[in-house]
Parts: structure tokens; C-alpha cells; sequence
């Protein structure tokens, strides 16, 4: 039975809103292992200069990922804004990629909006705040 245009951006919209969630789902688990490691590194006493760089490297890993999961969630706004103006969806279903490489930046633009989502308050926690006991220990002596 073939796929009417309109049934195929809701496939498309149940798919991406799936993938949206196993993103932040993933994203969690991300963050869980960087406070599992840092305790752990607390614990054994490694050095905290390879202990933040450890922290700094699983936020930019958080936000990187999050930065897809924010260009999926753009397309389904798109989707959703189609069929809420009633606009005609032919041909429209299932250009995720080509809308993104029609838009993509070069490496400073990417670089940047890497940047950008790390510094969303819903990426940084708790990497600002590891990274500050790590601060403090140093200064400590420990």
C-alpha cells in the first residue's frame, strides 16, 4: 500500500520524537558517568588537572550530542508547522539531512553552536560544578 505524503511526515515525526528522547535519555546516562568518574577519581586519588580535563571533555561530548538532538527537534518543529498551516506536503517527507546540509556552517559555525549548547544551563549541570570542587581541591593541596 503506498505511503501518502502526509503519512510519511508522520512517520517521520514519530521517529525523530523517538530518537529526540533516547537522545536525552543518553545524554542523562552521560552525565551520570561523568559524576561516576569523578568520584571515582576523588576516591583514588588521581591527578585533578587529567580529572577536569576528563569533565571537559564529557561536557563537550554532552554537547555535541545535544546539538543534534537540537537539529532533529528543528525539523519536527518544521513538520509540525506544516501541517498545522495546512501547507501542501508533497515531496517534503524525510529531508532531515538535505535541510541540514543545505544550512550547515563551516567548522567555526559548527565550532560556535557546539559552544552555544554547551553553555545551555540544561547541558552545563553538573560540569561547572564538578569542575569547581575540582578547583577547590587543587587549592587545597589535594
Amino acid at each position: 500500500m503506498p505511503t501518502t505524503d502526509s503519512q510519511a511526515l508522520e512517520q517521520e515525526w514519530t521517529t525523530l520524537q523517538n530518537n529526540i528522547e533516547q537522545y536525552e535519555k543518553t545524554a542523562l546516562l552521560i552525565k551520570l558517568v561523568t559524576v561516576v568518574l569523578f568520584t571515582v577519581a576523588l576516591v583514588m586519588g588521581l591527578n585533578m588537572l587529567l580529572t577536569a580535563a576528563l569533565v571537559l571533555i564529557l561536557w563537550l561530548q554532552e554537547a555535541i550530542f545535544r546539538t543534534s538532538q537540537s537539529r532533529l527537534g528543528q525539523r519536527i518543529v518544521r513538520i509540525e508547522g506544516l501541517f498545522k498551516r495546512g501547507i501542501s506536503v508533497e515531496g517534503m517527507a524525510f529531508q532531515l539531512h538535505s535541510e541540514w546540509l543545505a544550512s550547515r556552517k563551516d567548522t567555526s559555525g559548527l565550532l560556535l553552536e557546539y559552544f552555544n549548547s554547551a553553555l545551555r544551563p540544561t547541558v552545563a549541570f553538573p560540569y561547572p560544578v564538578l569542575l569547581l570542587i575540582d578547583l577547590a581541591i587543587c587549592l587545597q593541596g589535594g
